[in-house]
């Protein structure tokens, strides 16, 4: 077995108790806590995998121990002012830590992607029913007699009558109500969103960090696999770790091997790949491929249009690269990259064949290494 799946599944956000980097934005959420000047919707933005879930539920941990903002006890009195926070840190046997871990704090909404029962899968979006639960969550008095937390993962999954149920409960925010909004791409996000939120915005983390992170997760795991998960990552920690987690290296090592080959492919390894990647236990297998290779092309375009070498994480990646290059235009590329990101979210809405999906893909890349299709 692999370093990289020498490992525990990955885990929930809630359940993270350290979290690497963003120092900054933690200072952001504790000064409006300890000013008891709190905006009640936050917008957490920044590349995926990066931290952003985890920090919202290690912020929603320490509200959820704050008693309201109008500081009145159980009988009106006024309570003695508490030491201002220096971190959001809690320990993970606190009880607080322990009931969020397993989704069973009272004041705690998490909204995020439902299953659809019909088709058996994941739905595409947050629906308008799942939205609805806000009115109602924050309508309630809470349960424990402190704050109300709701976080919604992510607010990009929400379709147009979902995001319009959002803004209704943005406009009449309760008292002692908090809602954390996460997002990968705040640019999609409704500007009527965007403008009632105080927004944070999270950036990718050095590599060294992110090797921190990996070496700390899989103590096992090499220092040039953690350095080759780091880079592929993008400053990424959680992006790096599921890459891990579904043995990502050695489905990058495929992917070169193919592209060093082009336009010979073998079409014994290429159906025994699809099949492997078909199988209804390889999803995030399949979605780790996909977005590996689509990466692979736009690191290829982008590298050349800026006129940088080809970068290499693995053996043989650079030469891949320059062969590629000189078999088509940069401009047949892009094309190719757009296609196989077309067949993928085609092929994820009508439920297509994976395995059909993974031999177009390498019909496409044979295709333009040749100078056709």
């Amino acid at each position: 077995m692999n370093s990289e799946t020498e490992q525990t599944d990955l885990a929930h956000p809630r359940t993270a108790a350290t979290l690497i980097g963003h120092e900054a934005a933690e200072r952001a959420l504790l000064e409006g806590l300890n000013a008891k000047r709190l905006p009640h919707a936050w917008l957490i933005s920044g590349p995926e995998g990066i931290g952003k879930a985890t920090l919202a539920y290690r912020f929603a941990r320490i509200v959820l121990d704050q008693p309201p903002e109008d500081g009145g006890g159980l009988f009106g009195e006024t309570p003695s002012a508490a030491p201002p926070l220096e971190n959001l840190a809690m320990a993970e046997d606190h009880p607080i830590f322990r009931r969020v871990a397993s989704g069973s704090h009272g004041d705690l909404l998490v909204i995020e992607r439902g299953y659809d029962e019909k088709r058996k899968t994941m739905r595409s979006a947050i629906i308008i029913d799942d939205v609805r639960k806000l009115a109602n969550f924050f309508g309630k008095t809470s349960s424990e007699g402190g704050w109300r937390v709701a976080v919604i993962d992510s607010v990009d999954e929400l379709n147009r009558n979902s995001s319009n149920a959002l803004l209704k409960n943005l406009e009449e925010p309760p008292d002692d109500c908090l809602l954390l909004l996460i997002s990968h791409s705040p640019g999609k996000v409704l500007p009527t969103i965007r403008s009632r939120c105080r927004q944070l915005a999270l950036s990718p983390l050095p590599d060294e960090a992110v090797v921190s992170f990996l070496k700390l997760r899989i103590p096992n795991m090499t220092d040039t696999d953690a350095a080759g998960l780091a880079a592929l990552a993008g400053g990424a920690p959680g992006k790096a770790l599921k890459i891990a987690e579904e043995g990502g290296l050695e489905l990058y090592r495929v992917i070169i091997a193919i592209l060093s080959k082009l336009p010979n492919l073998d079409i014994e390894k290429a159906h025994a790949l699809a099949d492997r990647l078909a199988r209804k236990d390889a999803d995030g297998a399949y979605q780790t491929f996909m977005e590996l290779l689509s990466g692979w092309l736009s690191r290829l375009v982008r590298t050349h249009a800026a006129g940088d070498s080809p970068v290499e994480f693995v053996a043989g990646e650079k030469t891949a690269a320059k062969r590629l290059l000189a078999s088509a235009p940069p401009g047949r590329w892009i094309d190719v990259w757009e296609n196989i990101l077309q067949m993928k979210n085609r092929a994820e809405a009508i439920n297509l064949d994976r395995k059909q999906v993974v031999l177009s893909t390498l019909d496409a890349l044979q295709s333009a290494s040749r100078g056709s299709g």
